[in-house]
């Protein structure tokens, strides 16, 4: 494979790969409940993309199909073995504070900039277009090529149990959604909820918690929160420099009679929460300071004393480490409570490799209970492992360490890709080491020059594991 210059054949599809990769960053693929049928399942901006990528591919000689709108498939080649490429076209909600409307996407200083540029639209252009070069070469293809389009990635991943109770199992394959060189190991994924038992007696005091909000997703650290509380009036400069001092941006207001308190944070991936600045933390430590009645007091406390400063769960017991896969950690993502109604939190749990999660459960289960708060499993996604030795492996990392003359280590994350759906798949780029991970995060972005380069490694890798 030597002989072809891949980056070469890459630029000469430069124009072309923007151009889709705007038009399909441009689709606002966000899960979307309102807009379900039998044909959108998603919902209908996630079934755009999935109908825009379809098209194109049947357009450039690939062989299209739609599964049940969950899910799709590009392929190309013929042989018995088949060779998976695991990509998703859904995207998280855009949040608040972007610099430029996060669907209309742009480019400036080298950047491609939108919802979905590096998380995941942007690689899965690459990789279609590595495809794409690969078949327009000519080149020998004897097994198949399968490019398998979820819709459901940042949820509850239906579109690959619903694609794979329909489809077969490639042999082996990559995901372009994490970091090069080669992330051959991915934590545990178990997404629980607690939820208040209003059954416990309340009272009455001083301030009153009218209702407080933060987050849109488990696997988002919150950058918005905001409650509404009755009472004697905050000290505005106390509250100011409490919020300012945990890195996040206050505000204070009137509505309706009602204090009104908003923080700001910093949103970031689930799966590092330290990364962020947790605007739900941060406005529970401030209002921790002060008796309110009983169920919003549990509330509090139960976000403040296992959460703030603590993301590897020493405070709820479930403190965990291993040598493949690090840290256990722990992102409270979603925070909600109505007066009346009781409180609700959502959190994501990446656990190691060689947790034990059975007793993390029973644990996680004791701590709530202690707060008023019972315990629900929402989805459990068991650890990967792909052995050191594995062909796709060394396939890969051969691949790498020529198109970038560096050492292709294998590392291990917290995130979960496809890759882990896959019998013997892994995570394979986009992002080069030391680049800034901006997934979920506003302003995102991707280099174009590092997309370009994604793209030729995609496409020699796919040559060499179809040989």
């Amino acid at each position: 494979m030597t002989q072809i210059n891949w980056m070469e054949e890459v630029l000469k599809r430069k124009d072309d790969f923007l151009n889709q990769t705007i038009e399909l960053l441009n689709i606002e693929s966000v899960y979307d409940e309102s807009t379900i049928t039998k044909e959108a399942p998603m919902g209908k901006g996630i079934n755009e993309a999935l109908t825009y990528m379809l098209n194109l591919g049947e357009k450039d000689g690939f062989t299209p199909k739609n599964v049940d709108g969950y899910a799709g498939h590009l392929e190309m080649g013929s042989g018995e073995e088949l060779v998976g490429i695991l990509c998703h076209l859904d995207v998280v909600p855009a949040g608040d504070g972007w610099s430029h409307d996060p669907f209309d996407a742009i480019i400036r200083d080298g950047n491609i900039y939108a919802r979905g540029a590096i998380d995941d639209k942007g690689p899965t252009m690459a990789a279609y277009y590595a495809m794409k070069i690969v078949k327009e070469l000519g080149l020998p293809i004897n097994k198949r090529v399968r490019m398998i389009l979820g819709t459901d990635e940042e949820s509850q991943w239906r579109c690959v149990d619903h694609y794979f109770e329909k489809e077969e199992m490639p042999t082996m394959g990559f995901a372009p959604d994490a970091d090069f060189p080669i992330i051959y190991a991915e934590k545990g994924i178990l997404d629980i909820q607690f939820n208040q038992d209003l059954s416990k007696e309340n009272n009455e005091s001083e301030y009153k918690l009218i209702s407080f909000a933060s987050g849109r997703r488990v696997n988002m650290v919150p950058d918005h929160a905001k409650a509404i509380i009755s009472g004697p009036k905050f000290d505005v400069d106390a509250f100011n420099r409490h919020i300012s001092e945990l890195g996040c941006k206050p505000s204070i207001s009137e509505e309706n009679g009602y204090q009104v308190l908003t923080v700001e944070g910093v949103s970031v991936h689930g799966m590092e929460p330290d990364k962020g600045k947790n605007a739900g933390i941060a406005l529970a430590s401030f209002l921790n300071q002060f008796g309110m009645n009983k169920h919003a007091e549990s509330f509090i406390k139960f976000i403040v004393e296992n959460f703030k400063g603590d993301s590897r769960g020493k405070n709820l017991g479930v403190a965990y480490s291993d040598d493949i896969t690090g840290d256990l950690t722990i992102n409270i993502g979603i925070m909600q409570y109505e007066d009346q109604k009781g409180g609700t939190f959502g959190c994501t749990l990446r656990y190691p490799v060689t947790t034990e999660i059975d007793s993390v459960i029973s644990t996680l289960t004791t701590s709530g209970n202690k707060y008023g708060f019972e315990f629900v499993e929402l989805k459990n996604s068991k650890p990967h492992h792909v052995p050191q030795d594995h062909p796709l492996i060394q396939t890969l990392q051969k691949v790498y360490e020529e198109q970038t003359g560096e050492e292709a280590t294998l590392l291990t994350i917290g995130g979960g890709t496809y890759a882990r759906s896959l019998s013997a798949g892994v995570a394979f780029g986009p992002l080069f080491l030391g680049k800034p991970e901006v997934a979920h995060q506003k302003d995102e972005y991707a280099e174009i020059e590092d997309l370009l380069k994604a793209t030729a490694i995609y496409a020699q890798a796919i040559a060499e594991l179809v040989k």
